[in-house]
């Protein structure tokens, strides 16, 4: 494991190296080669394995770096020196000119002022809070919660929002008071105290309908191969192939960077419609790669699952989790020091089926609205002609899906929605949370594309809640925990900067997804990889709960812990485990599952 942790105070720390220890010492994990330093008013540390945060001293400006900045003008460059001299010179300015995946942590000394940054997408975390007349920061709100001053007070609504988004959206936490850095953002210290945070980027949609398609295709592949050769530059890498478009893409542009053959790592289940290495072989042999496999087993889930759920710093409801880190640490086992993920493509691009579905549904708003409040509605909705009508249900249907504006008709799909926060939880759990400030959360990261094309708006909230509080958090910290560096060449700031400016109608024509990315790559991947339905290392969890008594069993004992907590009622626990899941498994099996984590992550912290 790997971290950054240490405060900014107003006034000189005589215990410093002694709140160092502490935060250190609360790291949920071994800890390995640890540097630190203090100066009158700060701290910083940084401690890790294969590839350890680093840390950077010179005439009394420290700073902590994790991940793999980039001075945006020098792409080759990886020097902390001047990385050092750009951000005292120009303080949170030079946040603009620093790409790549990152989190830095400086001490001015001279100035007395600090500065905490995370990347622009948020493949990084960094968690702070209040402490006194110092503020304490952290990679992990394990380390944070070491600091004397910092006080870790479970969040009722925390564990609401976990349960309707299956992970803990930030800019929130799990604790009261305990906040982490948005994506784009930054937290700067003054003599006078800490600073609110604040973007110093944010994702803007400017479509741009030059140039041509053919030249905009060149840029592309371009932008690919050299993302590839600077995410896999000087390390032994590997990448993750699952067989879909992403992983295959970033397979053969390692391939095509390193003039080797690529050495890729995919997860396999002996399970129907959950098993994706027949598409994984076809890429490596189009690729020429060097292809390894691994079968997970409901045996695997069992004895990992449990080290999986402590290891994250809050509850973590994404299935996928598992295979992810088998498939790191079977790269770790082949020699690999840094894996590349394919993570970004479907956010960056239009990959996802629902930007589909939410195309035909947005079609509803060209009815005129006179028509839609008039007749249409009160026909299909306030009555029951036609129930015995297929097409009629069917048209009833989608109108009800329809009617709800973004970003409501976006999350109409959501898992506690649908069964019924009343149905769920207890009565005394919901007294004590809002209901709506998970919907909230949504409205929040919909605001800023309100008037952008319908596709860019599920972009924009998705690189929020699918990307930053989902997808990167599972994968960077799988890695970590198998001790391997990752990184995201999708996820290249100029990639990004290409995918804002990319025309609406190329991101995904009509309910063909990815359009742009596919026609780009039509020649260089291959053609069944092209034309296959989306798919990931998703996790066979409903099926596997049912047939493999062991993870039944773990699942139970799990949800069972939350019973004294009055957290579910205890008569939709009997249903959900004894009736529902036996009738939709698929369907069911994600909410045993996110129940099942948290129990395990609360009983690892004795909470």
């Amino acid at each position: 494991m790997r971290g950054i942790c240490g405060w900014f105070s107003r006034s000189a720390a005589p215990d410093g190296d002694q709140r160092l220890k502490s935060m250190l010492g609360a790291h949920h994990g071994p800890v390995v080669n640890a540097h630190s330093v203090v100066t009158s008013q700060s701290g910083l540390a940084v401690f890790g394995t294969s590839a350890a945060p680093r840390l950077f001293e010179d005439d009394g400006f420290v700073m902590a770096v994790a991940g793999h900045p980039r001075l945006r003008d020098d792409r080759a460059s990886h020097d902390l020196a001047g990385l050092a001299r750009l951000i005292r010179a120009r303080g949170k300015e030079a946040l603009d000119a620093i790409g790549g995946d990152f989190a830095i942590a400086c001490w001015d000394n001279r100035q007395q002022r600090g500065l905490l940054a995370i990347d622009r997408i948020g493949a990084h975390q960094l968690v702070y809070a209040a402490a006194g007349d110092s503020l304490a920061f952290a990679s992990t709100l394990d380390l944070l919660g070491g600091h004397p001053g910092v006080r870790r007070e479970l969040s009722a609504q925390g564990i609401f929002d976990y349960l309707y988004y299956h992970v803990c959206p930030g800019p929130e936490t799990i604790f009261t008071g305990l906040r982490r850095i948005a994506p784009g953002h930054c937290v700067e210290f003054f003599p006078t105290g800490a600073g609110a945070p604040s973007p110093y980027w944010t994702m803007q949609f400017i479509e741009d309908p030059e140039p041509d398609l053919a030249t905009r295709e060149h840029q592309f592949i371009e932008l690919l191969q050299a993302a590839a050769r600077e995410a896999s530059d000087g390390a032994a890498s590997g990448s993750f192939l699952s067989g879909g478009t992403d992983s295959s893409t970033v397979s053969g542009m390692l391939g095509r960077a390193s003039g080797a053959p690529a050495r890729t790592f995919s997860i396999g289940f002996d399970v129907p419609g959950y098993d994706e290495t027949e598409y994984a072989r076809i890429a490596a042999r189009h690729f020429g790669c060097e292809h390894h496999e691994y079968y997970v087993t409901p045996a695997d889930v069992v004895s990992a699952v449990p080290k999986i759920a402590a290891s994250y710093d809050q509850p973590f409801g994404n299935a996928s989790a598992v295979p992810t880190y088998h498939c790191a640490r079977f790269a770790r086992e082949h020699g690999v020091d840094r894996l590349l993920a394919g993570d970004g493509g479907d956010e960056l691009f239009g990959g996802n089926e629902r930007y589909a579905k939410q195309h035909l549904l947005g079609l509803y708003e060209r009815v005129p609205a006179a028509l839609r409040r008039s007749i249409v509605e009160p026909l299909l909705l306030s009555s029951r002609v036609g129930d015995s009508i297929a097409p009629l249900r069917k048209l009833r249907s989608y109108v009800e899906q329809a009617r709800p504006p973004m970003p409501l008709r976006y999350e109409s799909y959501n898992l506690l929605q649908h069964l019924g926060v009343a149905e769920v939880l207890t009565p005394d759990f919901i007294a004590s949370i809002d209901t709506n400030h998970s919907r909230r959360l949504m409205a929040d990261a919909h605001a800023p594309f309100g008037r952008d094309s319908l596709v860019n708006q599920m972009l924009g909230i998705d690189l929020r809640f699918i990307l930053a509080d989902g997808d990167l958090p599972k994968v960077t910290h799988m890695c970590n925990l198998a001790d391997i560096d990752v990184a995201f060449p999708l996820l290249d700031d100029r990639l990004i900067d290409f995918s804002r400016r990319l025309p609406s109608d190329l991101k995904l024509r009509g309910t063909q997804l990815r359009w742009f990315f596919k026609h780009a790559l039509r020649n260089f991947l291959p053609p069944e990889i092209i034309t296959k339905k989306k798919h990931g290392f998703g996790l066979p969890v409903g099926n596997w709960l049912i047939e493999h008594k062991p993870l039944h069993d773990l699942a139970m004992d799990s949800i069972k812990l939350l019973q004294p907590r009055g957290i579910v009622r205890p008569e939709f626990i009997r249903t959900l485990l004894d009736v529902k899941l036996r009738e939709h498994p698929g369907y069911y099996g994600t909410m045993v599952w996110i129940l099942m984590m948290l129990g395990l992550w609360l009983d690892s912290r004795k909470l």
